[in-house]
């Protein structure tokens, strides 16, 4: 038997969809300045890749704010407890019908492993990506502020390009997540609607 329980308020959900459009117009703009193809043109995808940059770094201020004003911050807590359940359930488990290990509620809506992927995204991928794109943005001003004898443009280029393929990886993985609820599509229509389909 299951029921319908009420887990992602609005805010939660307009966040991760911008967020969500962001990152996919910033992976899209960032292959392109590196030159993988050609699509919008360099200048004009540097400079909406730009624009997007900082309009997610707006987004995260605002985020951070809400999820520290609501509590919200506490669904973010990593745990190792169950961890090996999961790995287990997603690795085979998931495939013989086998129960569930981690049962979701408005207090807890992710489970160990999709703690710790968050916290690896918040505290390497984002960071990485961050300072990276910032040291890139601003390397005009390397020489005045006196960084060009510590930076190196090709080194800056080379981790930023890292991040957005472990940010890339993030989503795939995240994509296919989406699909391993009671239907392929009720984890994707909770997140447009609040509501999720418990056992």
């Amino acid at each position: 038997m299951s029921e319908r329980i009420y887990v992602f308020p609005l805010f939660e959900r307009f966040w991760h969809w911008a967020q969500a459009i962001l990152i996919m117009l910033l992976l899209v703009t960032g292959f392109e300045v590196h030159g993988t193809y050609r699509l919008l043109g360099f200048e004009r995808a540097v400079e909406t890749h730009t624009v997007g940059a900082w309009t997610l770094v707006g987004l995260w201020v605002f985020a951070i704010f809400w999820h520290f004003t609501t509590g919200e911050w506490r669904q973010y807590i990593p745990t190792l407890q169950k961890v090996d359940a999961m790995i287990k359930y997603y690795v085979y488990g998931i495939f013989t019908n086998a129960p569930h290990p981690f049962r979701l509620t408005r207090l807890h809506k992710h489970n160990p492993l999709q703690r710790l992927a968050y916290l690896g995204v918040m505290l390497f991928i984002g960071p990485l990506l961050w300072f990276t794109g910032w040291f890139y943005l601003f390397y005009e001003y390397w020489a005045v502020w006196g960084w060009e004898p510590y930076l190196s443009l090709q080194w800056v280029s080379f981790f930023h390009v890292v991040g957005a393929f472990l940010m890339l990886l993030f989503l795939i993985v995240h994509v296919y997540l989406i699909t391993t609820g009671h239907t392929v599509l009720s984890h994707f229509k909770a997140m447009i609607t609040g509501w999720e389909e418990v056992d």
